[in-house]
């Protein structure tokens, strides 16, 4: 997103102002603290000169501090409006923002001075899929797919987002666009300077065990992973934990920082600099849990700081990369037909893929169903994933079941409020009362997992399930129907549910979905039934027992290991199950 920004900082200015040198120099160190003062300081002496802007919106997007880029980009275009690549980056301010039409109209007006911008017209599909505008996702598809037949795969590939590609392109395309992804990232880094990796002559009495993540505060990925880190045996692991992305205040962030044997933040590091420091640290095994999400780094692992890097949790498909050796599944999320899907050698373990934190705590003061908007009486189905996952054959069917269900109501995750309208319209076109939506604002996780006990039913999305939300539900006493498809994407929620032992509520087609949800929503028995059944076994399934999955992963981790250390080459094996106590 921010190439054109980056790689201007190195252009000379027509206008030289004394800071700007050293602010470079401190951009470039990561003291954008520093940076951010300097060219500000340009700016004042030269408030006409375009580079400053560019400088300076660099450092506060760096920074994810979106709010603040906001005005210095709307600045910037005012003064240099032909500047598509400033377009698109004010664009991405009012993305993240959730001003999704203020974003659309950006990123088009970007391809329209550059009609071949692979990077705004990635941005624009994100933001289509964020505001449920499926007739717009519709064309931008059919322009897409006449753009592949005459480009090669290194430019069609830039044009569709990898996770974009797992939800609209699964399968083969899907990989192929993560291959070319990965190998762009190679080629940016192959000029770095090669790491020192200390090699290791014995075979170590601790496997030194590396974590990188932009997510180390409260966010989904830290609520799976909230026990991981202290769970792990001492006696056989040193664990590490690499943050590269924000920190904050919460429970989340201290306890990945006093439960890991190391905690280094490096936020702000440039990329070798990173991954010189995990190879000094002669990490055995690094994980990393972002993937193709929001700040993630690839790059680090495209260095090779690790002899055996892993790809988990944070990003449900395969790297593409040759880079990254293994991938963590399990027989449900991965049937051996789907092993197609990864680059990676694939790491089975015995029931869910999924970490999930056993001691989450639900808020002792359950709202009432008027104080959230509910009907006091009707039924009420949810759906808490995110809105790009809603697209129009599942909403459909979910239309569907509202009409055979008089008084229910759909209960969504509100994100920003051009969704928000596109949904209730797109109700109101299959004859469904838009009052029947009903959105719920985000709350903490634990007032969130005591909201969850006043619906009746969780509706899974299709082309990707739910991940964390899907668990969340189910630690709530929720049942979760999925309808699965051949990819992991697509097979998480299905996974979830066989380790949570409802394995009943995976159903086949679409149809079958439908005809369930209308049966749950009308016989209370046995609806109830599935609730007692979830609530009886919770504490003591495979999907929330901590420890003996965590032991599941250490064997996995161990076999990578010994492989690695023999000289062998990655290859996929199943963690045999380990007996109850």
């Amino acid at each position: 997103m921010l190439t054109h920004l980056i790689k201007s900082l190195f252009r000379q200015s027509t206008a030289p102002v004394p800071s700007q040198e050293l602010s470079v120099q401190r951009y470039l160190a990561g003291d954008l603290v520093g940076a951010e003062r300097g060219f500000r300081a340009a700016i004042q002496a030269d408030p006409h000169q375009p580079q400053h802007w560019i400088n300076l919106a660099a450092t506060l997007l760096r920074q994810h501090d979106h709010a603040a880029a906001l005005p210095v980009l709307l600045q910037l275009v005012e003064i240099s409006p032909d500047n598509a690549a400033a377009h698109n980056d004010l664009g991405i301010c009012h993305a993240r923002l959730q001003s999704l039409e203020e974003a659309e109209t950006c990123f088009r007006r970007a391809i329209a001075l550059r009609p071949d911008y692979a990077g705004a017209q990635s941005n624009l599909l994100s933001a289509l899929m964020d505001s449920c505008e499926w007739a717009g996702v519709e064309r931008w598809l059919t322009q897409f797919k006449a753009y592949r037949t005459q480009h090669p795969k290194s430019q069609w590939a830039e044009w569709l987002p990898p996770f974009a590609a797992l939800t609209l392109t699964p399968g083969a395309t899907a990989r192929e666009v993560t291959e070319a992804h990965s190998t762009q990232i190679a080629a940016k880094v192959a000029s770095l300077p090669q790491l020192d990796r200390p090699p290791r002559t014995a075979f170590p009495g601790r496997i030194r065990l590396g974590y990188v993540s932009a997510d180390f505060y409260a966010h989904a990925t830290m609520n799976l992973t909230f026990s991981l880190y202290a769970a792990h045996d001492r006696t056989q692991f040193e664990v590490f934990a690499y943050s590269i992305g924000r920190k904050d205040d919460s429970i989340y962030r201290k306890q990945v920082e006093s439960t890991c044997d190391h905690f280094i933040e490096l936020q702000h590091a440039s990329t070798h600099d990173i991954a010189a420091r995990i190879a000094a640290d002669r990490i055995d095994i690094l994980v990393d849990l972002k993937g193709y999400t929001a700040n993630s780094r690839p790059d680090i692992f495209a260095l090779r700081p690790a002899p055996v890097q892993v790809n988990y949790l944070g990003y449900p498909g395969t790297s593409g990369a040759t880079f990254m050796d293994y991938y963590i599944t399990d027989p449900v999320a991965t049937l051996p037909e789907g092993e197609g899907e990864f680059t990676e050698a694939l790491a089975y373990l015995p029931d869910s893929y999924q970490v999930n934190d056993s001691r989450q705590p639900i808020a002792a003061d359950t709202p009432s169903r008027k104080q959230q908007g509910l009907p006091e009486h009707g039924f009420v189905f949810c759906s808490f994933n995110t809105m790009r996952k809603i697209e129009p054959a599942i909403f459909q069917v979910w239309m569907n079941i509202l009409k055979s269900t008089s008084g229910s109501v759909l209960w969504l995750l509100r994100e920003n409020t051009r969704a928000e309208a596109t949904l209730r319209r797109e109700a109101e076109i299959r004859g469904i009362d838009p009052q029947r939506l009903v959105f719920a604002d985000k709350l903490d996780k634990p007032a969130h997992l005591a909201r969850l006990q006043l619906a009746d039913l969780f509706l899974d999305t299709w082309i990707c399930n739910a991940h964390t939300t899907g668990s969340d539900a189910l630690w709530a006493g929720l049942p979760i129907l999925t309808c699965p498809g051949s990819t992991f994407a697509r097979r998480v929620a299905a996974s979830l549910l066989h380790a949570a032992g409802l394995p009943e509520l995976v159903v086949k087609t679409l149809e079958e979905y439908e005809t369930l949800a209308i049966q749950l929503a009308h016989d209370s028995a046995l609806l109830s039934a599935y609730k007692q059944r979830l609530a009886s076994q919770r504490l003591t399934c495979a999907l929330f027992d901590t420890t003996r999955y965590v032991r599941h992963l250490e064997s996995a981790f161990r076999t990578m290991h010994e492989a690695a250390f023999r000289g062998q080459a990655p290859r996929t094996f199943y963690v045999p199950r380990m007996p109850l106590p």
